[in-house]
């Protein structure tokens, strides 16, 4: 176990992402801005106070299932079932609290363990039984999908008995600001994040498995061990996201979710993430996550009807691989 205090591998691979990571922020946070000067142009109605925090506010959860993400996709994996786990994790905070009668602060937290539980058991197939991501993830989306229609019984949970869960999200913790508790919430947890990557042994390793996994495996680490606890940490963006959901809309849906992966993995590439692995930044994601929810909230603001939004997502989607494919190709 010594062998794995070895600072070599966890070293070099902290370096790298941070500086090839810089342009591809600034590129994104002028597409940020870009984006807010047309849909401001286009509409006076963007700018107003209530749209921002509109906006502010569906980047919460997009953002935070992001933030989960950007530690799964630094490794080299990637998650797709992030969308209908939030959507297991709103349904057990429902049960929780409303069905068993838990307080709330207890069902609150035993929705983000559900998170957790499903990013454990994703990462213990990938690492133990040598799943491939894609796969694991996807047979887990399908789990979650299915208990999230069985458990509610494809009916929505409604928190009508625990009026303060609304304030999760909705509330104001500072008074007469204006800003909800869920975006406090949002940016609270991008700092967490920020700190686990950049100031943590979670972070090091993390970039080392994405960088060169064999490497840093010889080196001593137990690549299987970290992957398990990486998943999980993204496990538990996930619940906090689902929590946010629920008391967003008051109630636990159990058909939504769908959709929701590929917006976060969108964001955390748009980000400057590689989907190679080994590049990435929290403050990347943030921006990306901006940018996704700017977009979204702009073209409905313009009228552009449902089915082209897809559309238009769909595209930025391809873009932003794209540009992955080409920052892989110059490094």
């Amino acid at each position: 176990m010594k062998a794995e205090t070895t600072t070599n591998v966890p070293l070099k691979s902290k370096k790298l992402p941070i500086k090839s990571g810089m342009l591809q922020q600034l590129l994104a946070f002028a597409s940020l801005i870009l984006l807010v000067i047309i849909f401001s142009l286009a509409s006076p109605n963007f700018l107003q106070f209530s749209n921002i925090v509109g906006i502010l506010l569906s980047t919460a959860v997009i953002g935070i299932l992001a933030l989960g993400a950007t530690f799964v996709i630094i490794t080299g994996g990637i998650d797709l079932s992030v969308g209908t786990v939030m959507t297991l994790c709103s349904v057990m905070t429902g049960v929780f609290i409303t069905m068993w009668g838990i307080p709330t602060l207890f069902g609150v937290i035993g929705g983000i363990l559900t998170g957790a539980f499903c990013g454990f058991l994703c990462g213990l197939a990938i690492s133990k039984m040598k799943i491939p991501p894609f796969i694991a993830t996807l047979a887990m989306m399908m789990i979650a999908k299915g208990l999230a229609l069985v458990i509610s019984g494809t009916k929505p949970i409604y928190f009508t008995d625990s009026p303060g869960f609304s304030d999760i999200s909705l509330g104001n913790i500072i008074p007469g600001f204006g800003i909800p508790n869920g975006v406090i919430i949002f940016f609270a947890v991008a700092i967490i994040g920020a700190l686990i990557l950049s100031k943590t042994i979670i972070g090091r390793y993390n970039f080392a498995l994405g960088s060169n996994e064999e490497a840093t495996r010889l080196s001593g680490v137990n690549v299987d061990r970290w992957k398990i606890i990486i998943y999980t940490m993204a496990g538990v963006f996930t619940g906090i996201a689902g929590v946010l959901m629920a008391s967003r809309l008051n109630s636990a849906q159990p058909a939504l979710g769908m959709g929701y992966e590929l917006e976060a993995i969108a964001a955390v590439v748009i980000g400057g993430t590689s989907l190679s692995g080994g590049k990435g930044t929290i403050v990347g994601t943030v921006i990306g996550a901006l940018i996704m929810s700017v977009l979204t909230n702009g073209l409905r603001i313009l009228s552009v009807p449902q089915e082209w939004q897809t559309v238009v997502v769909g595209f930025v989607i391809i873009l932003a691989v794209y540009a992955d494919i080409l920052r892989r190709k110059k490094a």
